[in-house]
């Protein structure tokens, strides 16, 4: 009974330091409130500290970076291009008790970010043209192959970029981080998670990619087709130099060897009287061939050289 006894006032200082003192963690900021307004300062250090008992309620705020992921939106550029934008940002309790007096939870802050970036990246879309949105690096050169867009104008080019989606992102972090100071809070970063064409737009840019490999494609078969014209051009000149230097030798040859055939039968019957007679005895039998044979009619007098050797025959008879 005397240890009970005893055991009393050691509960009841135990219970006092309970409901009179809180734990700061590392994580937490704690504002205390009496009748729902805050007293004295945030505490902000980890440890442990004081409150009255009963009358004073603690809320805690967090310290750490929090995440705010920003809804997908449809978003139209400059350049009347509609996007779908999904973003992302970083954000910390700066001044706990602006953020206490003005938000009181994070589902307040979260609604306020949904409102004030979604505003900001709204306004900074539609300033700025497609390429902006999406190319990173202005001194980034997009890498090219001359032999498809040489004389066909602008396909496969793009166009230049003067700012870039960093820095684009920089100018939405500058504007709302503004905006959100007076809520107590600290933006530390805004980013492009995704973004992505909406179903006009990129059958639109499909048709176009399409369009531009057409003219690529109808530039190949254009000079492939002249190309083939020049191939063939030269081709029948080379047929017709061949053809014509060939009938040029043949008929040389041709002439050569009529004359040396002449020679030989020169040589052959001008060797005597009787050899020339031979000689003409066997054209004249030619002749007969060529006359008789063919479906020509001849009507010709008695005295006609041809009948020269058929009056030899009766002569002889």
């Amino acid at each position: 009974m005397k240890l009970q006894l005893a055991l009393i006032p050691i509960v009841l200082l135990l219970w006092a330091v309970y409901v009179c003192t809180y734990v700061v963690e590392e994580t937490d900021q704690v504002i205390i409130t009496q009748f729902g307004k805050p007293v004295g300062d945030p505490q902000t250090k980890a440890g442990l500290h004081f409150k009255l008992p009963f009358i004073q309620e603690i809320n805690r705020i967090e310290k750490r970076f929090l995440p705010w992921d920003g809804p997908s939106n449809e978003m139209s550029t400059k350049d009347k291009t509609y996007l779908i934008i999904d973003t992302f940002a970083r954000w910390r309790i700066d001044d706990p008790m602006q953020y206490f007096l003005r938000l009181r939870d994070e589902r307040s802050a979260l609604s306020r970010l949904d409102d004030i970036l979604g505003s900001e990246i709204r306004n900074a879309v539609a300033r700025h043209e497609l390429i902006e949105i999406v190319r990173t690096n202005k001194d980034r050169k997009a890498k090219t192959d001359e032999s498809l867009v040489q004389g066909i104008g602008k396909v496969g080019t793009l166009n230049p970029i003067r700012i870039g989606r960093e820095l684009v992102e920089k100018q939405i972090l500058e504007k709302a981080a503004i905006k959100l100071k007076g809520f107590g809070i600290e933006l530390l970063d805004v980013r492009f998670k995704r973004i992505n064409y909406n179903e006009t737009v990129r059958r639109r840019i499909y048709e176009r990619m399409v369009s531009e490999r057409n003219q690529i494609a109808d530039r190949f078969r254009s000079e492939g087709g002249g190309e083939a014209a020049k191939i063939m051009g030269r081709k029948e000149k080379d047929l017709a130099q061949i053809e014509s230097e060939s009938y040029r030798a043949v008929q040389k040859i041709y002439g050569e060897a009529d004359a040396n055939a002449s020679a030989i039968y020169a040589s052959a019957y001008n060797k005597s009287k009787e050899s020339v007679e031979f000689y003409g005895f066997i054209k004249t039998l030619e002749t007969y061939t060529d006359v008789l044979n063919s479906d020509i009619s001849l009507f010709i007098t008695t005295n006609n050289p041809l009948f020269k050797l058929f009056k030899s025959l009766e002569g002889g008879n």
